[in-house]
């Protein structure tokens, strides 16, 4: 059960390698919706993946009980959700033999919800992961059977990480798979006390706080894209910045306030923050393609001494 291409890697393995230990016979994912400019209503690549196989596809818009029926009719011995898109009724949960669980990408209990890829590195993580857990009614919060942990790299964006993630999938099923099917899998309640909570990003989350450190600028940055993504208007345009990282030579002395562009050059966009000096090294105009700083310089001329606009940056972790 899943709608976004994070579950590709897994369900290959599932096609393949896997076979061994657990047989994929039908997928549930969202229902066809519109994409892009044009809006056409396309298939996700879950359910293109099906497709190609010849598995049976249910995309309902609500887990109706004749729904639920549907999926008892296959008899099948376990449920895997990841990013399905749709919140599971108690019966729904308890249909398959063995029941349904979640693979949740972080390191539960922290960065329970909507945004865990993101959060954790603009949360300034150096580790993050997948853990597979029981799925109860309350988020994210069922118990725990294992994890598998990824590192994150002070050059990672989401993109990154999400693809670390949906490889750390199989190794994790592959260890676990043999011990559900065994009746030897141990679940651990997970700590209460430790959990934090991520919400939905919206576009809103894009802006910019000089006044913070240019690390925390830095892993803000790399954390949203490629979405929300954070954006700096500069020359009247408002300019999207793909990567970041604090630059080694710190603004220790807070000579310049907080926002100031320092240096434009071919080494990259150096901009002044409360806390050292943060360097942008992907730059993309309205309309053009995503560049490395120093090529994007070429044909977008910034003047030094020009100050950035800050705004003040909304949390990403709420309150549960």
């Amino acid at each position: 059960m899943g709608s976004d291409p994070i579950s590709l890697p897994l369900l290959n393995w599932l096609a393949g390698e896997g076979k061994t230990l657990a047989e994929v016979i039908g997928v549930f994912t969202q229902p066809d919706r519109p994409v892009g400019r044009g809006q056409k209503i396309t298939a996700n690549a879950i359910k293109t993946w099906a497709l190609e196989r010849n598995l049976p596809v249910f995309q309902p818009e609500k887990l109706t009980e004749d729904v639920r029926q549907q999926h008892a009719a296959f008899g099948a011995d376990v449920a895997l959700v990841m990013a399905y898109g749709q919140i599971l009724k108690d019966d729904f949960i308890a249909t398959p033999r063995l029941g349904t669980l979640n693979l949740h990408a972080s390191i539960l209990p922290k960065y329970r919800g909507a945004s865990p890829i993101q959060t954790a590195i603009a949360s300034g993580e150096t580790e993050t992961g997948v853990s597979l857990m029981r799925i109860v009614r309350k988020l994210d919060a069922g118990p725990v059977a294992d994890v598998e942990c990824v590192s994150i790299q002070k050059l990672d964006t989401a993109i990154e990480i999400e693809s670390k993630l949906a490889a750390a999938c199989v190794p994790l099923l592959a260890r676990t798979l043999p011990k559900l099917s065994a009746g030897t899998l141990e679940f651990v309640a997970q700590d209460e006390a430790k959990a934090t909570f991520c919400r939905k990003l919206v576009k809103a989350d894009g802006v910019l706080d000089f006044s913070l450190p240019a690390a925390k600028l830095a892993a803000h940055i790399n954390g949203l894209f490629p979405w929300p993504a954070c954006t700096v208007e500069i020359n009247g345009q408002l300019i999207k910045i793909g990567q970041a990282e604090e630059e080694v030579n710190k603004n220790e002395n807070n000579l310049f306030a907080p926002g100031v562009i320092l240096k434009a050059d071919r080494n990259g966009l150096f901009v002044a923050t409360d806390g050292g000096i943060l360097k942008l090294l992907r730059l993309q105009r309205p309309g053009g393609k995503m560049l490395a700083a120093s090529d994007f310089l070429l044909g977008f001329p910034i003047q030094e001494g020009a100050q950035l606009t800050t705004q003040t940056m909304p949390a990403l972790l709420r309150n549960p």
